[in-house]
């Protein structure tokens, strides 16, 4: 069982990087099978761990106990049943008030999150080393780095303040920001680049050494 199921991964590794050659009818397999087995994988679980333990448990110890308080569990269920309003043409303005429910808790929940995570943390970490040197406790080399920081935040930020026409001092000091920019990008690129080369070295490695065995 073990040997087919190397097998079937290195058929359909293949059939995946056929597609560095053109597009073809097995890279079209392979990907409508992953999307296939995703979905019902999806399905699968949305039922095990959603809707199994969140909505027809429930309902069936409300029944079966007469806990009829548990009943109450049926508007958030007929809420999310609003969500198939959109296969009947006539309802399909109904799929509005589940959307809106979902957005706006979702922002409710998100918006505190990135402010701490996106904004506060951010301000902390570029303000919490200055305490530091302050109580001496960095090398020139790290109070280098701390101020370097802080100047491609200030610069960076500058860049995006458009309330001003960039021209002079401003106009200067968001041309350093783009430095900073392009550093930060470029360095974002080459990490997700990476990232795939790693994926691939390991795909390769799977077809020489579990496959092929010729290292």
């Amino acid at each position: 069982m073990e040997l087919i199921g190397i097998w079937v991964a290195a058929m359909l590794t293949l059939c995946i990087y056929s597609f560095l050659y053109r597009d073809n009818p097995f890279y079209r397999f392979a990907e409508h099978l992953f999307v296939g087995i995703s979905v019902g994988y999806g399905i699968v679980l949305t039922y095990h761990q959603g809707f199994k333990p969140f909505a027809w448990n429930p309902l069936q110890e409300a029944v079966t106990e007469q806990e009829w308080i548990g009943l109450v569990r049926l508007i958030p269920i007929g809420i999310g049943v609003l969500f198939f309003a959109r296969l009947v043409p006539s309802q399909g303005w109904l799929i509005r008030y589940p959307i809106a429910i979902l957005i706006g808790v979702g922002s409710g929940l998100a918006i505190p999150n990135v402010m701490r995570a996106d904004i506060f943390e951010q301000v902390h970490g570029t303000l919490a080393p200055f305490a530091q040197i302050h109580a001496g406790e960095l090398s020139r080399f790290q109070i280098f780095g701390v101020v370097l920081m802080l100047i491609g935040v200030i610069s960076t930020l500058t860049y995006f303040f458009f309330s001003v026409e960039h021209r002079g001092v401003v106009g200067g000091v968001s041309k350093i920001g783009i430095v900073f920019l392009m550093i930060g990008f470029g360095s974002a690129f080459g990490n997700t680049v990476m990232g795939r080369v790693s994926l691939l070295i390991q795909r390769v490695d799977f077809l020489l050494h579990d496959w092929l065995h010729l290292i």
